[in-house]
């Protein structure tokens, strides 16, 4: 089943948007009656979860059956997306732009006191902006006006948002900013381009995205290991390499 709204593209990432809100808010609310080891414990719990989301999306985009056998396909491109743009990520320093962000809106939202802030919006962010639903629901909202996919995922957001901010705090519920800007900056592009948009290069998207949702989980089991906002350019030459391999 599908929602159509050709009059309203776009829809689908405001409904996403209200869900983050939303998510964070009762998240908030919750918190107040939990423990700091429970919280703690919940971060690592939910860490796995993207973790185990990132590996299962990944791999549904790199294996086929084909003859009644299993076939990789995408490692190249995989490898050859994340040392690129790991590159260009790290000379262009996105993720300290990112946390400059995050301190800004710490001081515009008065929360100048709360010690994890920056760290709850730069994680949250990552983990709702970048997985492969996404960017594919939101070309899909652009291309067709079909926001199905988008819905789905407000639906998973609220859940993780709220989990997120019971542990994690305000900064939470400001990732509702840049889940705005990135789905809808694709959204208008997808308008724009729709006749450049092609298959392999959505799933290789997907793939690499993946990649990094599973990078976000692991940051927040383990001390941080991974600069995943500095790996983010690496979705876009997915999309280029796929052309070529």
């Amino acid at each position: 089943m599908s929602v159509k709204g050709d009059s309203m593209r776009g829809l689908g990432t405001i409904i996403n948007m209200g869900a983050i809100i939303a998510g964070g808010l009762i998240g908030l609310l919750c918190g107040n009656f939990l423990k700091e080891n429970t919280r703690d414990a919940l971060i690592k719990g939910n860490g796995v979860a993207v973790m185990f989301i990132g590996i299962s999306g990944t791999l549904q985009k790199m294996m086929a059956v084909q003859e009644g056998q299993i076939v990789v396909n995408g490692s190249l491109l995989m490898i050859l997306s994340l040392a690129a743009g790991i590159i260009v990520g790290e000379a262009m320093c996105i993720e300290a732009r990112l946390e400059q962000f995050g301190e800004w809106l710490k001081k515009k939202s008065g929360s100048g006191s709360d010690t994890r802030f920056v760290d709850a919006f730069v994680t949250t962010s990552l983990t709702v902006c970048i997985g492969a639903m996404a960017v594919v629901g939101a070309i899909q909202d652009g291309m067709t006006g079909d926001y199905t996919t988008l819905a789905v995922k407000a639906i998973l957001d609220f859940m993780i948002v709220m989990v997120m901010s019971v542990s994690m705090g305000k900064g939470c519920l400001f990732s509702a900013i840049p889940v705005g800007i990135l789905q809808g900056g694709v959204t208008i592009m997808a308008i724009l381009l729709s006749s450049f948009m092609h298959e392999a290069a959505i799933n290789a998207l997907s793939m690499v995205g993946n990649v990094l949702i599973f990078c976000v989980g692991t940051n927040l089991v383990w001390p941080k290991t991974f600069h995943t906002a500095n790996m983010l350019p690496a979705i876009v030459f997915a999309m280029i390499f796929s052309a070529f391999i």
